[in-house]
């Protein structure tokens, strides 16, 4: 049934979510910005968003694109992200100490 496809989804992807990059993005993110109910609505979003891509793509994209180039993108995109939270984390970390 529809149901119970659903609730297995949705409950492997809340446990896959749970303790991962994205969450603790998240965290760090509204601990940081002190706007909670922004930090919510945009990563929510992107989560729905990212959802929505990868099931529409739903490994299609694997026909055309090789394995290895795609995890390489994966990669060069969480090693860009986490140098700009690193960086960013810095430079918070000065505009705090000089007000």
């Amino acid at each position: 049934m529809i149901l119970s496809l659903l609730v297995s989804t949705f409950l492997t992807i809340f446990v896959a979510e749970l303790g991962d990059k994205t969450q603790l993005a998240t965290l760090t993110m509204s601990g940081a910005s002190n706007k909670p109910l922004a930090v919510f609505l945009g990563s929510s979003s992107a989560l729905v968003l990212a959802s929505l891509v990868g099931a529409l793509a739903g490994g299609s994209i694997s026909n055309f694109v090789p394995e290895f180039f795609l995890k390489l993108i994966a990669s060069i995109t969480f090693f860009i992200l986490g140098i700009r939270l690193f960086v960013n984390s810095f430079t918070l970390n000065e505009n705090d100490k000089s007000e």
